[in-house]
């Protein structure tokens, strides 16, 4: 997997999450957690709290990650608790996926590449959905101003209005506009979007 930035970034972020056992979920994966149902994609885990999460409550999860430590934790955990979560290591801005699901999320994850793939990975994502499912994406948007975590070559701040207008033609369920203080006195600014796929015509 080629070296970058971000990955370095979080992997020692991650790292240190596994040793102090941080497990919690962040405000956008509670959104996210009562839309999750059956097969579900977890498309940059992380720690793999909300694949978790949706494992308690009865999905099966494929949870994928750039990050040699997280990955290594989620399966620990998934053996250690016997749960339904197969956790892979990918390099998520070329990956190709094989199967549909009935929900696919990538929450803080497609701002950390260039404009042109994160466009693509998020309409190979979106063709994966399966018809009726959800997807839940959340990225960071014009205006953040907290910078230290990206590849200064590999990064992507979308337009307020970018994701709303690359799910048309689906059921908007949920489309917010958040900030949080960071640190440097910078600011984040995050769109979140959860739609469902229009179901298939009989």
């Amino acid at each position: 997997m080629n070296a970058n930035r971000s990955i370095d970034f979080f992997d020692r972020q991650f790292r240190q999450q596994a040793l102090d056992g941080y497990s919690q979920l962040n405000p956008f994966e509670q959104a996210a957690l009562p839309y999750l149902s059956g097969r579900v994609l977890d498309y940059g885990c992380g720690m793999g709290n909300l694949a978790f999460a949706a494992a308690a409550q009865g999905c099966t999860v494929l949870a994928l990650d750039a990050s040699p430590a997280a990955i290594a934790h989620v399966r620990r955990r998934a053996a250690a608790e016997s749960a339904p979560v197969d956790a892979v290591l990918a390099d998520l801005r070329d990956y190709a996926l094989q199967d549909d699901f009935d929900a696919v999320v990538a929450i803080g994850l497609l701002m950390f590449f260039d404009c042109a793939d994160a466009f693509r990975t998020l309409a190979h994502l979106q063709s994966h959905v399966r018809a009726g499912g959800i997807a839940v994406v959340n990225v960071l948007v014009e205006g953040t101003t907290y910078m230290e975590m990206f590849d200064p070559e590999h990064h992507c701040l979308f337009a307020p209005d970018e994701l709303e207008s690359r799910f048309a033609g689906w059921d908007i369920l949920r489309s917010e506009a958040s900030e949080f203080e960071a640190p440097g006195a910078t600011v984040k600014r995050f769109a979140t979007l959860i739609a469902r796929k229009a179901r298939a015509e009989s």
